[in-house]
């Protein structure tokens, strides 16, 4: 364990901010100190643990971003935490939820005071051509529902080492370059869960088709040329026509418009 002084969030707080957000009781906030990974250990409660469970870490020793990079996360540098959420339905009901977090968490962004946030699919939150932060969803089903761990990692500052960013497809940014002071942690955390607590509500009934166009709306590559890798190789290219109802990217190539769903297949630039 870590003898750096603790930043924990203050639950008490932050239910009080969700009660003035009109969201107040959806959510049963933990606080840590330390962690190996907010969603691993959500996952491993997933069965028993209260939908709307969320556990937040002041330092995650074993963080995992997209394609199982690793995301070292510090209290005075980040926000990470990960919320457990019971959806209706199977497994199938879920496609685009990920996408449909950024949603929230643009939302949210917006709401402390920091404008211009985008977002890159299916997971990457942006700010320029440089990545903020980042979304991580594992889903579990059971019991008549589909169980879903919604990680979120922000970068409020750029500490030292925030991973394995020799190998990442975007440089990393922070709050702290964007705007002059990056809003209290327990704040950004309230309102990204009354964000969130929204766009759930709007995806049970609706699915992502309900929040496709709010998608597009801040999809920071809408239009542009892209390429399709996959380890590493140029799979496709095109003109990136956002996403299908279900989440799935739309690229116009020289063969018409592909879907593409796959999670190993990685999105560029051209």
């Amino acid at each position: 364990m870590s003898d750096a002084p603790s930043l924990l969030i203050d639950p008490a707080r932050v239910n009080a901010l969700l009660e003035g957000d009109e969201v107040g009781g959806r959510f049963e906030i933990v606080a840590v100190a330390e962690c190996s990974s907010t969603n691993l250990v959500l996952m491993e409660r997933a069965e028993d643990a209260p939908s709307g469970t969320v556990l937040v870490a002041d330092r995650q020793t074993a963080g995992r971003g997209s394609r199982g990079r690793t995301w070292v996360a510090s209290p005075e540098a980040s926000l990470t935490f990960s919320v457990l959420w019971a959806f209706p339905g199977g497994l199938e009901r879920l496609s685009g939820l990920s996408l449909a977090v950024g949603v929230a968490v643009v939302r949210a962004l917006a709401r402390c005071g920091v404008g211009g946030v985008m977002l890159k699919w299916p997971n990457d939150i942006l700010y320029g051509e440089a990545k903020l932060g980042g979304i991580l969803i594992e889903l579990k089903a059971g019991g008549g529902s589909a169980r879903a761990v919604v990680g979120i990692g922000l970068n409020l500052r750029l500490p030292e080492n925030i991973g394995e960013s020799g190998i990442a497809a975007l440089p990393p940014t922070a709050l702290a370059r964007i705007v002059a002071a990056p809003p209290d942690r327990n704040v950004l955390l309230a309102r990204l869960l009354a964000e969130l607590a929204r766009v759930f509500e709007r995806f049970a009934a609706d699915g992502f088709a309900g929040l496709r166009e709010a998608w597009h709306a801040c999809h920071a590559w809408q239009g542009r040329p892209v390429r399709l890798l996959r380890d590493g190789r140029v799979e496709r290219e095109g003109i990136c026509a956002g996403a299908d109802a279900d989440g799935a990217l739309l690229v116009r190539t020289a063969d018409g418009l592909e879907r593409c769903l796959s999670g190993d297949v990685s999105l560029r630039s051209s």
